[in-house]
């Protein structure tokens, strides 16, 4: 295997095979942001002297080249090659030869994969928002299309209090909300350049971290060049927080829509193309697509403590552990990617039962209700609670289906607006625009 470190000395096959592990598949995953990284690296270098304007130029056609073939799905790490930053630099010095050595000046290893791994987390972070802003855009219109229809609300899954199809449907839209700002809390960390801390001691060439700051799009510098090092993990840690926190919310919508789907509640149904049967069962209509997104999200939001664990107890500096990380980190984002768009099919298509508290076995639900009627009209609450509980009790309890819910967040006032424009501000702080900008000013012969 071509190995860019190599000196004259060979490395056991057992011990090569065993450290690439599987490093290979993870860095095609990685790919075009090593090439933007080096865009920018060798940019800078041109400006600090240490390229010429020519080599620069020569350099960085080349390299938006092999980025364009990235794009199309034509670029593959060959088989004897240890690395994406080993193939990048391979292929540079094919074809401009001695020239396409230079990239690697005032760089090391570490902090390449550590630029490819924030610009790769960055961009992924910048999807997943705009797939929740999608999914949170259809709750809401699903939230406010069934507000007046209601159903029951459970605690201890009892019978509690009257709820609606609009609550519920507004409650995931809100806990998105607080989902996409442990996102842009992620995002803000991951939004930082560690490129030029180099081994994690710096570098005594006299390289401009601003300006590859800029470039890249980043907000600003890891400027410790140990801690920009130290932030290997940290940064796959916050970020796997955020992503098992909108796991979190769609495993428990998930299983929501299991129960209310149930013959025994019949809340909900879906067309029969979006459910599957059962082999030996012909009234089977199983919510299959539910209870896969309920795991593939249980499974998402085990992988915090995952990188907790592999990263206990590492002290300062680079070490190898790390290169694990990515294993189960990369592939999470297309993972519940394709959860959200699967619930937003299934939610799409959600038929409710109306006038479900209709039914005499949900008249304690209204309990509550009658209490406060009767505190409405003068008498003490311990009073009308007790005369509701015996009534309840003696068999005479009479009610009204008919509610009036008027405050903030309520059955009768959802603050569907509200919510929006607190979504709209998260998203906004994130400034992705920006950064989606900058990229194309990168990429411009």
């Amino acid at each position: 295997m071509n190995k860019l470190w190599q000196k004259n000395n060979k490395v056991s096959a057992l011990v090569e095979k065993f450290t690439i592990g599987n490093d290979q598949a993870m860095d095609q995953y990685l790919a075009a942001y090593d090439v933007l990284g080096s865009i920018a690296h060798t940019t800078m270098l041109s400006e600090v002297g240490l390229l010429t304007a020519i080599e620069q130029t020569k350099l960085k056609k080349a390299l938006v080249d092999i980025y364009q073939k990235i794009q199309a799905g034509a670029f593959t790490l060959d088989s004897g090659v240890e690395d994406i930053h080993s193939q990048v630099e391979m292929m540079l010095t094919e074809s401009l030869g001695d020239i396409g050595k230079k990239i690697h000046s005032a760089r090391s290893r570490n902090d390449q994969v550590l630029v490819d791994i924030k610009l790769f987390l960055r961009a992924e972070l910048i999807s997943m928002s705009n797939a929740i802003q999608t999914f949170f855009t259809l709750l809401q219109e699903k939230s406010e299309a069934h507000k007046n229809d209601l159903l029951p609300g459970y605690t201890h899954l009892q019978l509690a209090m009257p709820s609606s199809f609009g609550l519920w449907l507004g409650a995931y839209a809100e806990s998105l909300v607080d989902d996409m700002t442990m996102v842009q809390a992620a995002y803000t960390i991951v939004n930082k350049n560690p490129l030029g801390s180099a081994a994690g001691y710096g570098s005594s060439f006299p390289i401009n971290r601003k300006r590859t700051t800029e470039l890249l799009g980043f907000d600003a510098l890891n400027y410790n060049v140990v801690y920009a090092q130290m932030g290997r993990g940290k940064a796959e840690r916050v970020t796997a927080m955020a992503l098992a926190n909108i796991a979190d919310t769609l495993s428990k919508l998930s299983m929501d829509a299991c129960l209310f789907m149930n013959q025994n509640f019949a809340f909900i149904q879906f067309p029969d193309e979006l459910t599957t049967g059962s082999s030996i069962m012909p009234h089977k209509k199983n919510p299959d697509v539910f209870e896969l997104i309920r795991s593939y999200c249980n499974r998402i939001k085990a992988l915090p403590n995952e990188i907790m664990m592999m990263t206990t107890n590492l002290p300062s500096g680079y070490h190898r552990d790390l290169q694990l990380l990515k294993e189960h980190l990369f592939p999470a984002f297309t993972q519940l990617k394709n959860c959200i768009e699967m619930a937003s099919l299934m939610i799409q298509h959600m038929e409710v039962k109306k006038d479900l508290l209709e039914d005499p076995k949900y008249q304690y639900l209204f309990s509550v209700e009658e209490v406060n009627k009767l505190v409405a009209g003068g008498m003490p609450f311990r009073d009308a609670y007790k005369q509701v509980g015996l009534d309840i009790e003696a068999g005479k309890f009479t009610y009204s289906t008919q509610i009036k819910h008027t405050h903030e967040g309520s059955i009768g006032n959802l603050c569907t607006t509200q919510i929006a424009a607190s979504m709209q501000k998260v998203m906004a702080s994130m400034e992705i625009v920006k950064v989606e900008q900058q990229i194309k000013q990168l990429l411009k012969l």
